[in-house]
């Protein structure tokens, strides 16, 4: 999660189960946020022990299939209603459209007589969540981002197997102003940001074999999806030429940063070392503008609240919105050639990919990283404004932060650490062994779970689910 957060102190192999204050003290974020955390994991844990790894009650999330038609792609049906994957409840009853006051003193218009994408009927969920209404569709599904101009996102024509996938996804003021207290007005932050369980209905082949276990076959596919080799460690290590100022750092301090941060290292493109790339931020990639405009210039909502968490000339920035993150899209970093101040205007090295943040509804946004420009000799060459993956060494950041990536990793995108770094102790936070070496620890996200829903073939489609009836029945 990209947020503006002092640190991530939830370790669930500590086993904690609650966040208690004491009096005089000072609250921080951290505490507040693992509380948040204890929270959900005790509630997804005891879902996933009472109903397995997916299941759900009545119609949620049902599979019907359409096959192409004259003018129309083939197409799925995803029934409204609740269904747990892995203990998260994930919900597919679409929201019930509002009526809009008429002019001319007209009264306004039925609630629930249309919905505007379907023109079905609009209802709401059932008190036992099985929902009502109208249903979403494989082109519509609110995350997924479907095109029906991209050949890619085309249902397969032979036998496949539709599949649920979900993970959690940190919503800012960014993706839903609606967030932001005006009130407070334009010169102040946001304040807190939401998680949200994010799905998407997805197809996979599983070969043409008519006779294999589709169930089986899933299983296995979502066994390699999930298991991941590449490890990380971190430490901080006093520069070898390091001029003391004991004004500003202290003389025997590791990290030699000026003040506290949060250190992300996140894989930009995936595959082995040798063609996998990372960045890196120290606000946790949290420094995010809006976008309202690209063309030869990139116009922002507003600039960063002050030389901090603002732009320069030379940074690496990736241009972003809610299609492209939800379907994982990777594009090249850009850097900031120029900087427009008055009209809150950047001018970048090259133009963004041209299916991402020209959408106002789709929430644009730049995002900041802050690798330097790569000069260390006999370093990979840069891939796409990231920075080239070495294993087996460790490798500088800045301020003393070094990372080391273990050998005979197979990175994908999107993975990512994060750890703190503190100028009190000059050094940053990672887990060591009693030696004092660092640990080599697996990525933190993203975390997607999967489910089956059903197995197409013939144009019929065999249900997957696991449904339950309430014990009130």
């Amino acid at each position: 999660m990209h947020g503006d957060f002092s640190r991530r102190t939830y370790r669930p192999q500590e086993h904690y189960v609650a966040v208690v204050s004491q009096q005089g003290r000072v609250l921080l974020d951290a505490e507040a946020n693992e509380q948040a955390e204890l929270a959900l994991a005790a509630d997804r844990a005891l879902a996933a022990d009472l109903i397995g790894r997916h299941g759900g009650p009545g119609d949620g999330f049902r599979i019907e299939y359409g096959p192409e038609s004259e003018g129309e792609k083939a197409s799925l049906t995803i029934a409204p209603g609740r269904y747990y994957v892995d203990g998260i409840a994930v919900d597919a009853t679409r929201p019930e459209p509002l009526p809009a006051v008429e002019e001319c003193g007209g009264r306004p218009t039925d609630a629930g007589r249309a919905h505007p994408d379907t023109g079905a009927e609009a209802g709401a969920r059932t008190a036992d969540g099985t929902g009502t209404g109208p249903a979403w569709t494989y082109w519509d599904q609110p995350y997924a981002h479907r095109d029906v101009e991209r050949d890619e996102d085309e249902l397969p024509s032979g036998p496949f197997l539709a599949y649920l996938r979900v993970r959690d996804r940190l919503v800012t003021a960014v993706q839903d102003p609606l967030l932001r207290e005006t009130a407070l007005g334009a010169a102040l932050p946001d304040t807190t940001a939401r998680v949200r369980a994010d799905w998407e209905v997805l197809p996979l082949r599983l070969g043409e074999d008519r006779r294999c276990d589709p169930a089986a076959a899933f299983d296995a596919w979502v066994a390699a999806q999930q298991d991941r080799t590449c490890r990380l460690a971190a430490r901080a290590e006093r520069p070898a030429r390091t001029e003391n100022d004991p004004c500003a750092v202290a003389p025997d301090a590791r990290y030699r940063g000026p003040e506290n941060q949060l250190y992300r290292v996140e894989i930009h493109r995936g595959g082995e070392a040798g063609e996998a790339s990372y960045k890196w931020s120290r606000e946790n990639g949290s420094v995010v503008l809006p976008l309202t405009a690209v063309d030869d210039w990139v116009t922002l909502e507003a600039l960063g609240r002050d030389d901090k968490l603002d732009l320069d000339v030379g940074d690496f920035v990736e241009i972003g919105d809610d299609a492209s993150d939800g379907r994982g899209e990777i594009h090249d970093l850009l850097q900031v050639v120029e900087i427009d101040l008055p009209g809150r205007r950047v001018r970048l090295s090259g133009e963004p990919a041209p299916t991402v943040g020209r959408q106002p509804g789709r929430h644009p946004y730049l995002r900041r990283w802050d690798q330097p420009e790569s000069r260390r000799r006999g370093a990979p060459r840069p891939a796409g404004g990231a920075v080239g993956l070495v294993e087996g060494e460790w490798l500088d950041l800045e301020d003393g932060v070094q990372i080391y990536f273990a050998p005979c990793g197979q990175y994908v995108s999107g993975d990512h650490w994060t750890f703190a770094a503190r100028t009190v102790t000059g050094a940053v936070e990672w887990p060591t062994d009693a030696g004092g070496r660092p640990l080599l620890a697996r990525p933190a996200g993203v975390a997607y779970h999967y489910a089956p829903l059903a197995w197409i073939d013939d144009g019929q489609a065999q249900d997957l689910r696991k449904v339950f009836r309430q014990l009130t029945e």
